[in-house]
């Protein structure tokens, strides 16, 4: 494949993103902000650009793995970065694909004013952690026009296991809403439950080992009890970003108008283990909340 590919943002997802990108494709140039991240992967087919403008003109699709939306906007338009943005280098007919979580309002901002410079835009975020962006088994949810989404989809296979375009610009966005929303409200039923079963005289893993098989069972349970019951609530994803997720989907909730109370519940848990000192911790750091309450720790 001839396409060149430029990646933005080298964090827990992004780093081992393009590393991946790179066992396929060669000369991929990469940028982040923190310039430690970049020496850690670069080499091979990892080059590192100078900056957000270098990277730009130097590539043909220009991925990004960002932390907020607000960011993401910086990157493409500027403000706050070291350079004006990505899109004043970028040629007409180029791609960026964000594989950030992005606030849709963001997202369909960005796709219009790249269209009319004639720069394509997929919203392309991803689920699975930082496990399956290791293991390149991630899955993307991608927003965008069907042809634009045919050139890049060999691009996002190099980084993951599913890649399902599920409708029009914003759609990707809209689509992870939906897995935020699932997960979130399952993380916090876990930590709620547990306690439970702690605070009624289960041991705790045994519970786990009772029903991990049963409809209880998922992928989230299995998160989350690896970090109850270690005790080390490493990210991977954290309280903070999943708060900041749910808003999002709160968000697109009121510009629907669909009721959603059972996310703005879990929005409010995990605001409160936020303020608990808990926001840089795994999302199971939720349990805490109970295990403060209860005085118990569910391990």
């Amino acid at each position: 494949m001839s396409t060149s590919i430029g990646f933005v943002g080298l964090g827990v997802m992004g780093g081992p993103m393009a590393e991946n990108a790179g066992k396929r494709f060669s000369g991929i140039r990469i940028f982040d902000v923190d310039a430690e991240r970049v020496r850690r992967i670069a080499g091979g087919n990892l080059i590192p650009a100078s900056g957000l403008t270098d990277l730009g003109a130097s590539s043909d699709v220009a991925i990004l793995s960002l932390p907020t939306s607000e960011v993401v906007k910086k990157v493409v338009f500027g403000g706050g970065t070291p350079e004006n943005g990505m899109a004043r280098s970028l040629r007409p007919g180029s791609v960026i694909v964000d594989t950030s979580t992005t606030e849709l309002s963001v997202t369909l901002e960005i796709a219009e004013r790249l269209q009319e410079t004639g720069i394509e835009f997929l919203d392309a975020p991803v689920s699975g952690g930082e496990k399956a962006a290791i293991d390149g088994t991630l899955s993307f949810m991608v927003g965008g026009k069907a042809g634009v989404f045919e050139r890049c989809q060999p691009v996002l296979a190099a980084m993951g296991a599913s890649v399902i375009r599920v409708g029009a610009t914003g759609a990707g966005q809209s689509a992870k809403c939906v897995n935020q929303m699932i997960v979130g409200a399952t993380f916090a039923v876990i930590a709620e439950s547990f306690a439970l079963g702690t605070k009624a005289g289960i041991d705790p893993k045994v519970l786990y080992e009772a029903i991990k098989g049963g409809w209880a069972g998922s992928k989230v349970l299995d998160t989350a009890a690896r970090d109850m019951f270690g005790r080390e609530f490493k990210p991977g994803g954290t309280v903070d970003i999943h708060w900041k997720d749910l808003g999002y989907a709160l968000s697109l909730a009121k510009r629907e108008d669909v009721p959603t109370p059972v996310t703005a519940l879990v929005h409010e848990v995990f605001k409160a283990a936020r303020a608990a000192g808990d926001g840089k911790r795994s999302q199971p750091a939720v349990v805490r909340l109970w295990e403060r309450l209860l005085n118990l720790e569910v391990k």
